[in-house]
């Protein structure tokens, strides 16, 4: 099987594996990754377009994007599944696309589980271990250490089939962990589980990352996956990283139309620049409101007389049936109850529409498609785009 990474001419001692970390401390014991100028072509296409990523020894980092953006193309590469057409990828400064996949210690973590159906869970997360030439005792402990880890202890004599999905993924995961990789790849592992049992597990790998201290190269697709767990986010598109950030920034201050439309529901207004004042520019709408908004330095339209496209995420909307300072006129066209939110969609006077988040209190009234209300924003919630 492609996802075991530890083969019988591994042969490794007890000495040679990375003691346990303990729960009050975190041992960062993953390897730093480095991503040079990687291409990877299918004949005409491009998959992966001179990449280069720096990943930081015990880093937790998500590649997200849309389907065919590179993310899994590019963790295939890393996991040595598949071959690189150019560049190079460096683990603690050393070459590694010559290395075969189970010479390269990682562990894997795949959307489909691949357990064994005909062992018990504690055998499945053993195999590694075995496979590699552990002895008995050696196995035993560490195979009781990461099945309390990941609160499978009580299942430890169960098969797969007795476990329900996110108990399955689980397992799969203490498998990956079992011998303490420096590096664990993780490609799109929760997007079989429903909802609340996805975010429970998202949960549970961050808490599992700070434990272990490996690095995680995680895949997803789920923006907030992305948010959630990680360190970093790299966004993909059509083959190229088009920005790398922490989750705040990914979010707040996204660097094109792309990474603000992809990550989290956004508004984009086209506003003129009247002015600018250090860090905030002077906008007026098409139908003369005039606000200020975040600015980069070097942003296009940065000067007075060009245009600007500005993000205002939807929960920064305020929402009122009376007009107040700084606030402008709009039609309601669409709200819906969605219990611990409201989610209404009005238009201005201009022909631009806005989706608004409001939480729902006991004084917030659902209203009405057709009603006049006022919104507004504040400088620190609007952000021009590069």
């Amino acid at each position: 099987m492609a996802q075991i990474l530890a083969r019988r001419d591994m042969r490794l001692d007890a000495s040679t594996m990375p003691a346990a970390p303990t729960p009050r401390g975190r041992e960062v014991i993953g390897a730093g990754i480095a991503i040079n100028d990687v291409t990877k072509m299918y004949g005409a296409f491009c998959a992966a377009d001179r990449i280069s990523l720096s990943i930081e020894p015990g880093e937790f980092i998500t590649l997200l994007g849309p389907s065919g953006s590179g993310k899994t193309t590019l963790l295939n590469l890393i996991a040595g599944f598949q071959s690189i057409d150019g560049g190079q990828i460096l683990v603690d400064g050393r070459p590694i696309q010559d290395v075969p996949t189970h010479r390269r210690g990682f562990g894997m973590v795949f959307q489909s589980y691949a357990l064994f159906p005909n062992m018990t869970v504690a055998q499945n997360v053993g195999f590694p271990m075995r496979m590699a030439g552990m002895d008995r005792q050696t196995t035993d402990r560490r195979v009781a250490e990461t099945l309390e880890m990941m609160r499978l202890s009580e299942h430890a004599r169960k098969t797969p089939a007795q476990m329900s999905g996110g108990q399955q993924q689980r397992v799969a995961i203490a498998r990956a962990i079992v011998m303490r990789p420096r590096v664990v790849l993780m490609d799109e592992p929760l997007s079989a589980l429903d909802r609340r049992l996805r975010e429970s597990i998202q949960i549970e790998i961050r808490d599992l990352h700070q434990t272990l201290g490996s690095t995680i190269l995680f895949v997803t697709h789920d923006q907030s996956e992305a948010l959630t767990m990680s360190d970093r986010i790299a966004v993909m598109d059509a083959g190229h990283i088009v920005q790398v950030g922490r989750p705040t920034e990914i979010y707040r201050q996204p660097q094109s139309r792309f990474v603000a439309s992809f990550v989290g529901e956004s508004n984009l207004l086209d506003a003129a620049v009247v002015g600018r004042n250090e860090r905030h520019l002077t906008l007026r709408l098409p139908g003369g409101h005039v606000f200020e908004a975040e600015s980069r330095d070097g942003a296009p339209g940065g000067t007075p007389g060009g245009t600007a496209t500005v993000l205002i995420r939807p929960e920064r909307i305020t929402l009122s049936e009376t007009r107040g300072p700084g606030t402008v006129a709009a039609t309601v066209t669409s709200a819906l109850f969605l219990g611990e939110v409201l989610r209404v969609e009005v238009v201005l006077d201009d022909g631009q529409s806005l989706l608004i988040r409001c939480t729902d209190t006991a004084a917030r009234s659902l209203p009405q498609v057709g009603a006049r209300v006022h919104v507004g924003w504040g400088a620190a919630d609007g952000w021009v785009l590069s």
